[in-house]
């Protein structure tokens, strides 16, 4: 990366319409991803596809009005413009994830060979992997950046679109984990790994040759490891809860734009906390992110 250029980061997967109790909301964990590395400072992209029709219109104003750029979200003729349907109960999430849709069918080009190539970190999940077409999108656009490229996988296990085979393959692909209390359990079975989280979390370390394991624990804070040692950071809450949707990428993005900005570990898991709790004080996974919840080195 070149001295006093923005780091250019990139959420790879699906983008969607979250049909929420109270109406739509952009959403998405890549697209979520890349709305708060930008809050960060980061020059961040969303990597997807939508359909040609209202809704997909509509996902392109959007991220217009969010400053968001569109150059790599393609437009496709055929597959509908992604929706889910979201249940809040206590303002804990429940999914209704419609298939097949438009972000099944991400498409690879030449201008995601060059962007790729460009890239800093990328953030990518099990989810767009449901569908071997925007599977294959991913892995070569993950197979074309430079060797000192953060690649993070949040594992967003969603409904039954995960396996172990597809959980593996993308540890073997990345830098980072970041995997939540819930999804942790359920990962270890299926790749038959026993302990307590600690040690799964060492296990998958050694086993997937990672820089970095995150787990994050809701209410309880989360957990980083490099193999090395481990940092136990708490919550941090800014109101009452109103839903949960997004907080874990609001996390995932801060977090990385903290690495990719020099900041110590314990320094960016804080202030991954601090935005996380904001986002599940807000309605929606895009709030309006003020200057305080910044890096410094933010514009």
């Amino acid at each position: 990366m070149k001295p006093n250029k923005k780091p250019v980061v990139v959420g790879i997967g699906e983008l969607l319409w979250d049909l929420l109790p109270d109406g739509r909301r952009l959403g998405g964990a890549p697209a979520n991803f890349a709305y708060h590395a930008a809050a960060q400072g980061m020059n961040a992209y969303a990597v997807s596809a939508v359909g040609d029709d209202q809704a997909g219109r509509d996902i392109f104003s959007e991220l217009r009005s969010k400053a968001l750029a569109t150059d790599y979200v393609a437009c496709l003729p055929e597959p509908k413009t992604g929706t889910v349907t979201v249940a809040l109960a206590n303002g804990i999430p429940t999914y209704t994830i419609h298939a097949p849709v438009a972000w099944d069918f991400i498409p690879f080009s030449e201008s995601l060979a060059q962007l790729a190539a460009q890239t800093d970190a990328v953030c990518f999940g099990t989810l767009a992997q449901r569908h071997e077409i925007s599977a294959a999108t991913i892995r070569r656009f993950l197979s074309l950046t430079r060797p000192d490229c953060l690649k993070v996988f949040d594992v967003n296990l969603r409904q039954q679109f995960f396996n172990a085979q597809r959980i593996e393959a993308s540890l073997g692909q990345c830098d980072l984990l970041k995997i939540s209390d819930e999804e942790l359990p359920v990962v270890a079975r299926l790749l038959k790994i026993s302990g307590d989280d600690r040690g799964i979390l060492l296990n998958l370390l050694r086993r997937y040759h990672l820089r970095q394991v995150v787990l994050t624990k809701g209410k309880d804070g989360s957990l980083f490891s490099d193999g090395q040692t481990f940092l136990e950071i708490p919550a941090l809450a800014f109101g009452p809860t109103i839903d949960t949707v997004g907080c874990g990428d609001a996390f995932t993005a801060t977090l990385t734009a903290g690495l990719l900005s020099g900041q110590a570990p314990e320094t960016a898991m804080r202030q991954a906390s601090r935005v996380a709790g904001l986002v599940c004080a807000n309605a929606g996974a895009m709030p309006e992110i003020p200057e305080d919840f910044r890096f410094p080195s933010s514009p």
